[in-house]
Formats: C-alpha cells, sequence, structure tokens
C-alpha cells in the first residue's frame, strides 16, 4: 500500500506528524503532504529517519489532488469531510480503480471511511489509524455495522479471487445485508475466512458440496471453489451467484521427450494451468521420472519458476494406478505412466484429487511435452 498523509491546517499537521510515526510500523510506504507554511513540521520526519517521505506544495490543495488521487492507494485527509468531498469528486472512477479515502476531523476524534471502504481497503486501516490515535473510527458501510459477509472482499486477505460479474457481487450483496438466504458452499480453501466474534447471521446456510443445496430454498449462493462452474449454473442462478476461487496448491507431473525445448515445456504448461484458471504461483511441486533429471529444459524450467524438481524411479512410477497407463510409454521408460503417477505420487496416489490428467503439447520440431496436475490435500 501506497499512503498518502494529507493535512492543511495547524492541528492537522500535528495529527499528522503523530500518525506518521507510529504508522511506520504497519506501513512502510508512507508519504506526508501539506503546504509549504508547515514545512518545518513535516521535514523533522526524515531528518529522524523515520521512514516517511514529505511533499510540501506551494499554493492551494486543490491542483495537487489530481496527482495525490492518482499516485497513492489509501489517502487519510485531516480535513474537514465537505472539504474532501468537493476536492476528490472530479477525480472519481469506480470502486475498483479509486483509492481509499478516509477523514479526520480536526479534533481527532473520528476518522470516516468514505470511499473503497471494501476494496480500496478504507475501513481496515480507519480501524487501524483509530487505534493508533486513540479515535473512533465510523464505518457505515451494511456488511460491516450489521458483522455479516462483505461479498465483495470475502477471503481476499486469504488470496481468494473473486469471479463474477459486477451485477452478481451487487445483487448477492444486497440478499446478505437484507437477511435473504443465502447459501454458502465450500468444498475448497482455508476455513478461516470469517472475520467477527459474533457467529454467522442465520440467513446464511453453510453447505460442503453445491450438489447438497436446496435450491427451493435460497436467494442466492456464495460457492468457494475450484471446480470448473458451468455456464448452465451461472445461467440458472440467474444474476445471483458469486463464485471464490482460493489459491490452489497443485502439483504438476511432467514427461516430455529427450532435448524438448524449453518453449514447449513452457506452453503445456501454461495450456494445463489455463484450464483450471490457475497460476504458476500456485504450483508447490514438479516431479517426474529420474531418467529425466539431466533434462536441461526441465531444470530450466523449474530453477526459473523457484521450484525444486523430484524424481522418481520407474519402479516407484510403475506401482502407481493411473487412469491413462500407457504400452508405448512403458516399453521406453519402464513404467505405464510419468507425467500422471509422478504427480498423484507427490500428492499421496488419490486420483480423486486428479484435475488434469494427461495435457499434451507438441512444439514445432515435433518434441512432445505431457503435463498432469494433482491438487493437494489442504
Amino acid at each position: 500500500m501506497r499512503v498518502a498523509l494529507i493535512a492543511i491546517t495547524k492541528h492537522g499537521v500535528s495529527h499528522m506528524v503523530e500518525l506518521a510515526k507510529k504508522l511506520t510500523a504497519s506501513v512502510e510506504d508512507i508519504t506526508v503532504i501539506t503546504s509549504e507554511k508547515f514545512t518545518a513540521q513535516v521535514e523533522v520526519l526524515e531528518a529522524k529517519n523515520s521512514g516517511c517521505k514529505t511533499i510540501v506544495y506551494k499554493g492551494a490543495m486543490r491542483p495537487q489532488v489530481p496527482d495525490i488521487f492518482n499516485s497513492f492507494d489509501q489517502l487519510i485527509f485531516f480535513v474537514s469531510l465537505g472539504a474532501v468531498v468537493r476536492l476528490i469528486s472530479p477525480h472519481l472512477k469506480s470502486k475498483e480503480e479509486d483509492p481509499g479515502v478516509i477523514v479526520v476531523d480536526d479534533a481527532k476524534q473520528f476518522v470516516i471511511p468514505m470511499l473503497s471502504g471494501h476494496i480500496g481497503g478504507a475501513n481496515y486501516y480507519a480501524e487501524l489509524v483509530a487505534d493508533l490515535l486513540g479515535a473512533t473510527a465510523v464505518v457505515t458501510t451494511a456488511s460491516d455495522v450489521r458483522n455479516t459477509i462483505a461479498v465483495d472482499i470475502l477471503g481476499r486477505d486469504l488470496g481468494w479471487r473473486v469471479e463474477a460479474p459486477k451485477i452478481n457481487i451487487t445483487r448477492v450483496s444486497a440478499d446478505v445485508v437484507n437477511e435473504e438466504p443465502v447459501a454458502l458452499v465450500q468444498e475448497s480453501g482455508s476455513t478461516k475466512w470469517w472475520k467477527y466474534s459474533t457467529p454467522l447471521p442465520k440467513n446464511i446456510q453453510l453447505y460442503a458440496r453445491f450438489e447438497d443445496v436446496d435450491f427451493d430454498k435460497i436467494k442466492s449462493l456464495l460457492w468457494i471453489t475450484n471446480r470448473v462452474v458451468d455456464i448452465e449454473i451461472w445461467n440458472k442462478l440467474e444474476e445471483r451467484l458469486v463464485v471464490y476461487r482460493p489459491p490452489k496448491k497443485i502439483t504438476l507431473g511432467i514427461g516430455c521427450d529427450r532435448n524438448t525445448p524449453l518453449s514447449t515445456i513452457e506452453r503445456a504448461v501454461d495450456e494445463a494451468l489455463t484450464k483450471l484458471n490457475a497460476t504458476i504461483d500456485e504450483v508447490e511441486h514438479i516431479a517426474t521420472i529420474d531418467k529425466k533429471g539431466d533434462e536441461i529444459a526441465l531444470l530450466e524450467f523449474a530453477k526459473n519458476n523457484g521450484k525444486e524438481l523430484q524424481l522418481f524411479s520407474a519402479e516407484e512410477l510403475a506401482k502407481v494406478e493411473v487412469p491413462n497407463p500407457s504400452e508405448v510409454v512403458m516399453k521406453y521408460v519402464g513404467t505405464p505412466a510419468v507425467a500422471e503417477a509422478a504427480a498423484l505420487l507427490v500428492a499421496g496416489e488419490n486420483q480423486e484429487q486428479l484435475l488434469i490428467e494427461k495435457h499434451k503439447c507438441r512444439g514445432e520440431d515435433e518434441k512432445n511435452a505431457t503435463v498432469s496436475i494433482v491438487l493437494m490435500k489442504e
């Protein structure tokens, strides 16, 4: 987070400097911004190596606002709420793009998140700032004041990605805060997503599997899963579905012809991951047969992505039951499968965890690479 603290009055600057000193323990990138007449008060921060940067401007603040609004992720104003509204209103775009905006009153009593409370993080920072200043955070978003699920950011701190059109998020959010019956299906990811000490609201019904949901008894669905969600399901729920994608912990099993180029292996892996809406960052392990332990492209691929290449003997791989055994592979390397068997060995040989059985990719030189993907148990 790039955080800017802005003040234009004597007391505001004093409070801003106090906060800047305390905030450095939680935030690395802090910039304090004020008029040149308060230069001496803010320059002391840099002189003491506090980690804060300073910007001192000449003239009125209004001309500075466009650059400030576009250069920081979080704006903390020690300025009146009405003045901040007028200053930033010409620059608003959308809640996906706008920075979080917080206002602290001149008496340091109240901290008000006024823009991008959820996605922009203003609610979180308001609570943090209030705690540091001994003030009261005035949070007004419905999901927060009612201690219920914030649909647009559920699981964000756990690395979950939201997958849904904006209209779905809007309508499901309304159902949640209006206490309509909402199903929450969790098939993957951490269960530590509920942040309140109070119980989950009664209108939220928990399910372990999508197939267990009684659609006659719910209005909307929150689905935490790594499954592929068919278009028929999206259509059936008519803008009342929001899907969350937790980071997958997956293993790649890779097999390839001798001297297969790196580009072919990279393309094979990329295509396989794309099928799962996954990324290379979610890969925990890469595995293959020990006869490929000197395969230059495989070694380079593992090194480039910061992974260790795990090797198994043909005898170990041959003992693993796989859905697609090959007599040709058995003839040449002594096991009926390399990619599938290697991935399954790392993950515990559970075929139910096999997400991609065998994805093949042939390069321009006719060399082949095969990728299998197994989901690790959480």
